[in-house]
């Protein structure tokens, strides 16, 4: 059997969701009422009912995110929240906490969320034997750990492939809760990480000033698809549930086609994972989404810098350089690209993002909202593209649309049109009325053709049209407009009906888990968590940071991303320069905001202390 590959786009809401199903998605996750990690993208069940009946449609899936921890009160209600997210036809959730696979509840597939830290193939398996069905793994992970998890279990594997990153580990960032209690885990992240900080050495001394230390770059994978894919990848999914309409559609029809290239490339292995096809009125270019300049993480281990120091907003497009300042205006290289209303976005001499807005824009030279010194030479980016996005936002930019095949044929008692859709389904409408010839006997099957053709805003095309008669007969236009009509609204109908949803019963389990002491970074938050782990064999469990922490002295988080490898001081990839060695402990200050970093090079990780933590400083181990 072919693999099904998917493009999984998010939705803010019912609107966005729709969005993407037409730009091209195969499935779109989206929060309900409570427990998603995005608290300010919340949607009612009503709305994801109207998703699901919409997406169940065009073959394509609807799964909805509860991936925040849960408190002990918090159980019963979510347990209830998710019967009716079962009834209303939801494909499957996305899950961080425990608790929910102890509780009884309806047979719905369960994905683990990438909240829930998967990168260890042993922990994976584990989930998979617990009865997961799908896991969102680590963006941490490179090609080599992503094919070994692949063949370690056989557990459908989702990786992010465009959008923002966290530059923590999923799950393990406390740092907004620590300074200020509003949980990341509990979907209210502060994003402390995208602030400007100086970095101070051990001496005291400040090594760089008011710079966004922690911000990074934005992820794109898109080129690794068919290594994905071959590493074991089956659906790749878009970050932002925060973002909007023009931002999914972009990314979803840029994957889309990406895609496409890739599976009509391997249509002997692999197969597109709904049904459809898309047209579309614009150009998706990533560059053209809110992004902060792009990097593909580690998937091809570590060999760049990942940062985006200078600021935490959006960088957008490079348009070129500015040549000169002439009066009120700026001359700029490539400036014929420049529409009125356009934002610009540069770096200034200090280092950091200033923007202004294009108030006019001709023949390359353009006038701007407000006239800032800039120095020649300075890269100047187009952050919002006023004429691109009023495309975009159109309504018709991207439409979808199921090919059939129509049959227009005569019965005993007048006339018959079946419509055969691309998956197989067949909705047949019969015409009771009386076979006359038409005047002069001449063939109006052209004409038929021409109306059977207006599919109009159905989603439906018809591909091919075929007239049987056995003779010239006459049928009024508006019969059969009317028979395209109904031929066309059973087909949804008969779609929905034989659309099938995956299911799958939880049976409680008692296989060990690859630990037994559990530390705050496994966010055990509630009781009923706590008995799934004891049961799997786990003896020590701590309480999560948000119910214990020690202010002041916590770690905070840890991270895949260095500031040492940034500084290029790294003592394994940058030897050459270990004679201009850091004085340590390196401190991150922002305000009254202070922080410790703490570097472990074993697993190539950091870690972010409160400024009161104490540690050993780890001498480097590769002399």
């Amino acid at each position: 059997m072919k693999k099904k590959i998917e493009i999984l786009a998010p939705a803010k809401d019912l609107i966005q969701g729709i969005a993407a199903i037409n730009s091209g998605a195969d499935a779109v996750y989206i929060g309900a009422p409570l427990y998603g990690a995005r608290s300010n993208a919340t949607n009612s069940v009503e709305d994801i009912a109207e998703l699901v009946k919409y997406a169940h449609l065009f073959n394509a899936q609807v799964f909805v995110v509860i991936n925040t921890i849960l408190y002990d009160n918090e159980l019963e209600n979510c347990r209830q929240l998710i019967w009716k997210l079962y009834d209303i036809g939801v494909d499957a959730l996305i899950i961080q906490d425990m608790a929910i696979m102890e509780m009884e509840l309806p047979p719905i597939v369960l994905h683990a969320s990438t909240q829930a830290n998967n990168r260890d193939a042993d922990k994976i398996k584990f989930l998979a034997d617990a009865g997961i069905k799908r896991v969102v793994l680590a963006r941490e992970l490179n090609l080599h750990q992503i094919k070994e998890i692949s063949e370690a279990s056989d557990v459908e594997l989702e990786f992010f492939v465009t959008g923002a990153l966290c530059v923590s580990f999923s799950g393990n960032c406390y740092m907004s809760v620590a300074n200020g209690e509003r949980s990341a885990n509990r979907g209210s992240c502060a994003q402390n990480c995208r602030l400007p900080y100086n970095l101070i050495d051990g001496n005291g001394d400040t090594l760089i000033k008011n710079s966004h230390l922690l911000s990074i770059k934005d992820f794109d994978v898109s080129n690794q698809i068919p290594n994905l894919v071959e590493a074991g990848i089956v659906s790749f999914k878009i970050e932002g549930r925060l973002k909007d309409i023009v931002y999914v559609k972009n990314n979803v029809s840029y994957l889309r086609q990406k895609l496409d290239s890739f599976l009509n490339e391997n249509s002997d292995k692999y197969t597109k994972a709904s049904s459809g096809k898309c047209t579309y009125l614009f150009d998706s270019s990533l560059d053209k989404s809110f992004n902060r300049g792009y990097t593909d993480y580690f998937v091809n281990e570590r060999h760049q810098a990942i940062g985006s120091w200078e600021s935490p907003k959006s960088k957008g497009q490079y348009i070129g350089k500015l040549i000169k300042t002439v009066g009120n205006s700026y001359e700029i290289e490539n400036g014929e690209l420049l529409n009125n209303g356009d934002g610009l976005c540069f770096i200034n001499e200090n280092n950091e993002a200033e923007g202004i807005y294009v108030n006019r824009a001709e023949n390359g030279i353009v006038y701007p909202n407000v006239l800032k010194e800039i120095k020649e030479g300075t890269f100047i980016y187009r952050n919002n593209d006023a004429a691109f996005i009023k495309l975009v936002e159109r309504e018709d930019s991207a439409v979808r649309k199921i090919s059939t095949t129509l049959v227009l044929k005569e019965n005993e008692n007048g006339f018959e049109l079946i419509a055969t859709d691309e998956d197989g389904n067949v909705s047949v409408v019969s015409l009771v009325h009386p076979k006359e010839p038409t005047k002069n006997n001449e063939s109006l099957a052209e004409n038929f053709k021409i109306n059977l053709a207006k599919t109009g805003f159905t989603p439906y095309t018809a591909d091919e049209i075929t007239i049987e008669f056995s003779g010239n007969w006459f049928l009024p236009i508006s019969k059969i407009n009317e028979m395209r009509r109904t031929v066309y609204e059973q087909l949804s109908e008969i779609r929905l009906k034989n659309y099938v949803r995956k299911e799958h019963q939880l049976v409680k389990t008692s296989h060990p888990y690859p630990e037994t002491k559990l530390d705050f970074m496994y966010n055990v938050a509630n009781k009923t968590a706590r008995k799934f782990y004891e049961r799997h064999g786990v003896t020590e469990i701590e309480k999560a940071f948000e119910l214990q922490w020690d202010p002041g002295k916590s770690r905070v988080m840890t991270t895949k991303y260095c500031i040492k490898y940034e500084l290029e001081r790294c003592p394994k990839y940058h030897r050459e320069n270990m004679d201009k060695k850091l004085k340590e402990p390196l401190v991150l200050k922002q305000g009254e905001l202070e922080y410790k970093l703490k570097f472990n090079c074993k697993p190539c990780e950091m870690e972010i202390w409160e400024k009161d933590a104490e540690f050993e400083i780890e001498e480097d181990h590769f002399h």
